[in-house]
């Protein structure tokens, strides 16, 4: 149980950069740290040798970093190891937030360490910081169905019904963040877990 005692200090928001992408499911990542930003009065900007969007914020008097790789999904993970590496943040202090398929709409989940479980941006963050011993937040976005409906999928906004769940997921989820913030992660499961959807 050593990763609940870790405060987070990253946070990074997994998702595709420009307007063409903002509102489709697979940026539900970055919609969570937008949405943490705004609650913490903190204001994104550009860093070009990281080729993402960084914002740093305090919770509870806690400094820590936000982060929005803008070099597309599958090729996430380069920002995130430079950051982390440049501020030697060990990766159970590192909280990536993304999409998740295998959840209905509206459903959020905590979760420690893990496989990709098949989504690219997980994969190149594993692949890039050299393990998956990192918190993930699995916003859940629902399945078409089938394998071969995935990619435009994802691509697509969800419909009304739908978006209304995901945006209280994350308002919940932001209002437990500071728990998650210190480290006090099956107190944030309990809470976020037991939830009601709809």
């Amino acid at each position: 149980m050593a990763a609940e005692r870790n405060p987070v200090r990253l946070v990074v928001g997994l998702g595709n950069p420009g307007p063409a992408y903002e509102r489709t499911r697979h940026n539900a990542g970055f919609w969570f740290v937008d949405a943490l930003a705004q609650r913490y009065a903190g204001r994104f900007r550009v860093d070009p040798k990281l080729n993402a969007e960084t914002c740093q914020i305090s919770v509870d008097g806690q400094p820590l970093w936000l982060l929005k790789p803008l070099a597309f999904m599958n090729r996430s993970g380069h920002a995130v190891a430079r950051l982390a590496g440049f501020y030697k943040f060990p990766l159970p202090t590192i909280l990536v937030a993304h999409d998740e398929l295998d959840l209905p709409p509206g459903v959020v989940r905590l979760k420690r360490a893990g496989g990709h479980g098949g989504h690219n941006g997980l994969r190149d963050v594993i692949a890039q910081c050299g393990g998956n011993d990192f918190l993930r937040l699995r916003l859940g976005i629902g399945h078409p169905g089938t394998a071969a409906e995935v990619v435009d999928f994802v691509l697509r906004k969800a419909p009304a019904s739908e978006q209304a769940l995901i945006e209280q997921a994350l308002d919940d989820a932001v209002r437990a963040f500071p728990a998650v913030a210190r480290g006090e992660l099956d107190k944030v499961m309990n809470t976020l877990h037991s939830r009601a959807v709809g």
